[in-house]
């Protein structure tokens, strides 16, 4: 009879030390430790899990990671921006939690070489994968719970996903200012506010000024690189100037 050998698992290239100490680093400077065993669960894509016989993937651990980081970043939120509305909340959140931004945490901590992947994953450039990416910082996530609790699980998310947070606040980019200030309007009786565009510079290299119309009155200008940017930042800054009431 013909003998049936095991299929070998494809042999991962090192991580070298830049990728691995830079996610270690971070661990140690928050006063972090984590589960060894935890912490490899963590890195195994299930494309690798099945060519080595079917063992555990993270798929688990994303799992529950993706729920820690929601709970963690949705309550930082709430308490450091009491002035946005539950949408606004919301949307603010999607934009740090989104696969986009946990793949460029990921590529910035340099978790891609790290990443245990299957042959075809590794042909197909898995470790640099935005799905792939994200996957596995939500497993990352899931990791540090397990070992230490809420509190390292907090500590790495403050640390990593708070200046994100802050960064697109400022920006304003998450929020939909024209459909607010159209429900203030709405709400006072008002027309719907009006948008006047100007322009100026070449095709390729326009800047867009926009105006916002309400109740008869400029409530509010913006500036930007296309009309919808500018409209948002009109819209904004009539949304500010009236205010809650």
């Amino acid at each position: 009879m013909p003998v049936v050998r095991p299929v070998r698992p494809p042999r991962q290239p090192s991580p070298g030390r830049r990728g691995l100490s830079r996610l270690q680093d971070t661990f140690t400077e928050l006063g972090v430790e984590v589960d060894a065993q935890l912490f490899e669960l963590s890195l195994t894509h299930r494309s690798y899990a099945y060519e080595a016989g079917g063992i555990p993937s993270n798929e688990r651990l994303e799992f529950l990671g993706d729920a820690v980081l929601q709970i963690v970043v949705t309550d930082h939120i709430y308490r450091s921006h009491p002035d946005l509305a539950e949408g606004e909340m919301a949307k603010l959140r999607s934009s740090v939690v989104s696969s986009v931004a946990l793949a460029e945490v990921a590529r910035r901590l340099d978790v891609g070489p790290l990443i245990k992947l299957g042959k075809g994953e590794i042909a197909t450039g898995g470790k640099d994968k935005r799905s792939i990416l994200a996957d596995t910082m939500e497993a990352i996530i899931g990791c540090l719970y397990l070992s230490g609790g809420m509190p390292a699980a907090s500590a790495f998310i403050h640390d990593v996903f708070d200046p994100l947070i802050a960064a697109a606040a400022e920006r304003g980019d998450y929020a939909d200012y024209k459909t607010t200030l159209q429900e203030r309007c709405a709400a006072r009786g008002w027309e719907a506010p009006r948008y006047v565009i100007t322009f100026e510079g070449p095709e390729h290299d326009r800047m867009f000024t926009a105006e916002v119309v309400v109740d008869g009155r400029v409530l509010g200008t913006g500036t930007g690189p296309s009309k919808r940017r500018a409209e948002q930042i009109a819209a904004a800054a009539a949304v500010a100037e009236l205010g809650d009431a």
